[in-house]
């Protein structure tokens, strides 16, 4: 029998009498069924947590930090239950889900170390003015299926330790380890504050549109971004959208190809391919590209395909049969305009699960829609190029600017390219390195507003300004 997992409303582990199902991607098995929610159970989670917030914003720092605390800790005491668990339904190997699962207890413990002061901007002896932040109220959280513990988390996180209470929505494709994580903290963190719920890509909408929903914070697709940043304005709900990348990598000449071809490789296949600041276009300098690109195709094929749960596996499936087709699209694409492939570029009809075997393209041309798209897949195109001018103006010819990367043997080579590339974060020698204190958000269509950090616990504000007239005549 399928196990149903419940939503988490008030502080109660809920059903519907309607179901959804969620399917194993490296076997297409149905592995669990979860609530499918529409706006009656999104009214009712709406009503409990703005009930909530109005006791949960007066709480004090100490309060919000032991909550935080608690979540932080149930994760980490049902690792093994919940890497395993999203391993199943995100497809991605064991030690990556481990990865995700640990680092999602790790983030939250730390973001339950921010503390927003009040800063004084005026003390004199006629006035003094301080600014202090205030919750915004209600958050709606919409995750999506790549990291989805934690993604949830650094969105419940800094919601709580802000003050405000949220409403989170998973993706429909990857639900369970979340709503089991829900069961874990139901009685730890006070009813009303976090409310989890799941339905179909329509409760999206619901939740962007409704009344007493005072903020969106969303991390997906820049298409979806745009239609939440529209819907939002209805009623000028503040927004948080963390959105995709079309992320460049700079190999400079100086950098040693056989000790960066593994690292490269992996800034693009990790979770096969499916990360938002994965590398999706690796530009390598003229003089090294042939050594280079012959050492990472050497590597790929060393690199296990196959089911995340199998001992072995490097790269797992992709999460969704809808992602899956339109991968197998851009390569067919490749293969139709004659680029040339380093390796990959077939898949077995007959076999089942979401699998694209490690696919990359030898120099195809910039508007290539292998190049000018975002993959979001096991695909690695490989461009030459000859001068440091040239390269960064083709990384930085996109309406995208989540991240990048420069390698090279020169650090100072490496900080003055990256500070003429147009995106919020750029890595010199390493790659996905996200750190809990510092902000994380991108430019251009990449993104609005930040995670992360102060500046992403801000982002679940509003400033107040609070002036007294220290003169002032009185009766």
């Amino acid at each position: 029998m399928v196990t149903q997992y419940k939503n988490l409303i008030n502080g109660e582990m809920v059903a519907t009498s309607d179901w959804l199902d969620v399917v194993n991607p490296a076997n297409e098995e149905v592995i669990g069924q979860v609530p499918a929610c529409g706006a009656d159970e999104l009214d009712k989670a709406v009503a409990a947590a703005r009930a909530a917030f109005k006791s949960w914003k007066k709480t004090s720092f100490e309060e919000r930090q032991a909550a935080c605390m608690a979540i932080s800790g149930a994760i980490k005491e049902n690792a093994e239950e919940l890497y395993r668990l999203l391993t199943s339904e995100q497809g991605k190997p064991h030690a990556q889900a481990k990865g995700e699962i640990y680092g999602a207890a790790g983030m939250s413990a730390a973001q339950a170390t921010f503390k927003l002061e009040d800063v004084v901007s005026e003390d004199t002896d006629t006035r003094l003015s301080r600014t202090r932040r205030v919750p915004v109220g209600v958050v709606g959280g919409i995750v999506p299926w790549n990291f989805p513990v934690m993604m949830a988390v650094q969105k419940i996180v800094p919601a709580l330790m802000s003050g405000c209470t949220i409403v989170l929505k998973p993706s429909p494709f990857t639900p369970l380890t979340t709503l089991r994580l829900a069961e874990l903290i139901a009685d730890k963190v006070p009813a009303g504050t976090v409310n989890i719920i799941t339905g179909e890509d329509s409760l999206g909408p619901l939740i962007t549109g409704h009344k007493d929903i005072d903020k969106i914070t969303f991390t997906g697709s820049t298409a979806t971004g745009k239609k939440i940043m529209e819907g939002a304005s209805a009623d000028l709900k503040r927004i948080t959208l963390e959105l995709g990348g079309n992320d460049a990598s700079i190999v400079l000449p100086d950098a040693d190809p056989k000790k960066v071809a593994e690292q490269i490789f992996w800034s693009s296949f990790q979770n096969a391919g499916q990360v938002c600041v994965a590398a999706k276009r690796i530009y390598i300098h003229e003089d090294i590209y042939d050594e280079l690109s012959q050492a990472i195709a050497d590597y790929a094929k060393t690199v296990v395909v196959g089911d995340g749960a199998e001992q072995g596996t490097g790269v797992g499936p992709i999460q969704n049969k809808k992602q899956y087709e339109r991968v197998l699209e851009l390569i067919e694409d490749a293969k139709d305009n004659g680029y040339k492939f380093l390796t990959g570029g077939d898949k077995d009809p007959s076999g089942t699960g979401y699998y694209v075997p490690i696919t990359i393209l030898d120099n195809p041309p910039e508007d290539a829609r292998i190049v000018a798209e975002e993959q979001f897949g096991p695909v690695m195109p490989l461009m030459k190029f000859s001068s440091e001018d040239e390269v960064i103006a083709r990384a930085n010819a996109s309406d995208y600017g989540l991240a990048g990367a420069v390698w090279t043997s020169n650090p100072e080579k490496g900080v003055e390219i990256a500070e003429q590339l147009e995106t919020g974060t750029v890595w010199i020698n390493e790659y996905m390195h996200l750190s809990p204190f510092a902000p994380f958000g991108g430019h251009k269509q990449s993104g609005f507003g930040a995670e992360y950090g102060l500046d992403g616990l801000k982002e679940f504000t509003y400033p107040q300004v609070i002036t007294i007239k220290r003169d002032a005549v009185t009766a």
